[in-house]
């Protein structure tokens, strides 16, 4: 057998007896970081008039600090396009948007996928 095969069936072992994860695929919809004020408003009023929960960033709730905009519109963005499909669309928001491939949740804040 050449080096490569065996390399390849090893590492396929290691995945089958261990479980190793091979390719993740979760994806978050955050605020560009360059975003306006007046567009992470805009955003945050839309999702949370659109079925949003948006308790978690008023204070008191887990993901009110930090106390940002971009944060607080960042949360509510990927709860709207969590809950809204997970398709393209749901997370345009007027090209203020982007898609992210690390879990952005921090502490008790937890960014569901």
């Amino acid at each position: 057998m050449s080096s490569k095969l065996l390399t390849f069936l090893f590492v396929l072992s290691l995945v089958a007896i261990h479980h190793i994860p091979v390719v993740t695929c979760r994806q978050w919809c955050m605020a560009m970081p360059n975003a306006s004020d007046e567009q992470l408003q805009a955003n945050i009023d839309y999702a949370c008039s659109n079925g949003v929960d948006c308790t978690q960033i008023q204070p008191g709730g887990v993901c009110y600090e930090p106390n940002t905009l971009y944060d607080h519109a960042s949360y509510v963005m990927n709860a709207y396009y969590q809950s809204h499909g997970r398709i393209e669309d749901s997370c345009r928001f007027n090209r203020s948007s982007c898609w992210v491939f690390v879990d952005p949740s921090y502490g008790s804040c937890v960014y569901y996928t």
